[in-house]
């Protein structure tokens, strides 16, 4: 098989969509390299150089012009005959020749749909066109979860039939053992506390720290924050400094050294309002760390039986399970052990086969 892919998050995206396009890729070609891979965009980056490394990836650049991933991607997957075309985020280009070739879409999430007040009207409009657009002329949709799926199903009417459920995996950090002397120079670098609970991700509204902070109030139990500020984290520094809690905010932090960062934390805490997936609750069982996180959304889908679960609208039941775990050593253990057993169905070659799988059905 040929399998041509929309590459411009893979090389240009440091988070979550590019996270996910570099994975993919990645894990495919590490588990099947009998396949041909290609990479389609208008340029490279360094981001993902790595995995050009293999035999079976290729980069291809894409036709020129403004629009070119709009009206020349797919035609150029066709020219370099591709039997799929597979767009990782959400769009599929708008112009094909008559050559066959089977078109695949990920959706992530439709948020901008249930949160519209955080997207402006014009982004709202375009996101739906594109998004009703691709799922309309793929063969096939993978929804990241099964919340996403059912979101597809409702806003964008699509049959069920149409839409496959693969989960994603995280970056392989997660899944290694850094060195002592790595991880006190992380230590040292981050000045991190001897115990501390832990968030990941971009400081904005809907990952709702601010009912974080307000959980830690009145206790002595030291944050530290990984993630991009937004004017949001303006409003969660200032609740921060008026009630003195102990709380340190770190970005451009490496992937190897966020990987440590997750195996010295005590207790992950991820109250997000909606998610099409949560990566980084994964993340957290992967490096064995108690994962607390919301009750709604996909977020049980990602964090399986032994997470601990609260009403993220709710500080004291955030604040009543933070320090339930952080007094009971033993019940951390536990259910960071457990999490760590649900955790590998979200390993690289399950994944990857079930790709493969919805790739070879789709040929026949």
């Amino acid at each position: 098989m040929k399998i041509a892919f929309d590459a411009k998050r893979f090389f240009h995206n440091t988070s979550g969509l590019g996270n996910y396009s570099r994975d993919l890729v990645r894990i495919l070609a590490t588990y099947f390299p009998e396949n041909e891979y290609i990479l389609l965009n208008k340029n490279k980056s360094e981001r993902g150089s790595d995995i050009l490394d293999f035999p079976d990836v290729d980069f291809v650049k894409t036709t020129k012009g403004s629009l070119s991933r709009q009206l020349e991607m797919g035609k150029d997957a066709q020219h370099h005959n591709a039997d799929i075309f597979h767009g990782l985020s959400g769009e599929l280009p708008l112009k094909w020749d008559k050559k066959p070739i089977k078109k695949i879409v990920t959706i992530h999430d439709l948020i901008f749909m249930r949160f519209p007040q955080y997207y402006s009207f014009f982004d709202r409009k375009i996101h739906f066109w594109k998004f009703k657009k691709a799922a309309d002329s793929a063969d096939k949709i993978i929804a990241i979860s099964q919340q996403t799926k059912q979101d597809i199903i409702q806003f964008l009417n699509v049959p069920e039939s149409k839409i496959e459920v693969i989960y994603q995996g995280c970056h392989k950090a997660f899944k290694e053992q850094q060195s002592e002397e790595f991880i006190q120079k992380t230590k040292e670098k981050y000045k991190l506390p001897e115990r501390f609970v832990l968030n990941v991700g971009t400081i904005e509204e809907r990952k709702n720290l601010l009912n974080v902070v307000k959980a830690l109030k009145d206790t002595d139990i030291p944050l530290v924050v990984v993630g991009k500020k937004t004017k949001y984290s303006k409003k969660v520094e200032r609740f921060v400094h008026q009630n003195k809690i102990k709380a340190d905010f770190l970005e451009g932090v490496s992937m190897d050294e966020l990987a440590v960062i997750y195996k010295l934390a005590d207790i992950f805490i991820y109250p997000s309002l909606f998610e099409g997936f949560g990566i980084p609750v994964i993340e957290a069982l992967f490096s064995k760390t108690v994962v607390i996180t919301s009750n709604i959304s996909c977020l049980p889908e990602a964090g399986g039986p032994d997470s601990v679960y609260v009403d993220p609208n709710n500080h004291l039941d955030i604040q009543a399970k933070i320090k339930f775990l952080w007094q009971n050593e033993s019940e951390r253990k536990r259910r960071a052990e457990k999490g760590f057993e649900f955790v590998q169905k979200f390993n690289d070659q399950p994944i990857a086969q079930e790709l493969i799988k919805l790739y070879a059905n789709i040929l026949q």
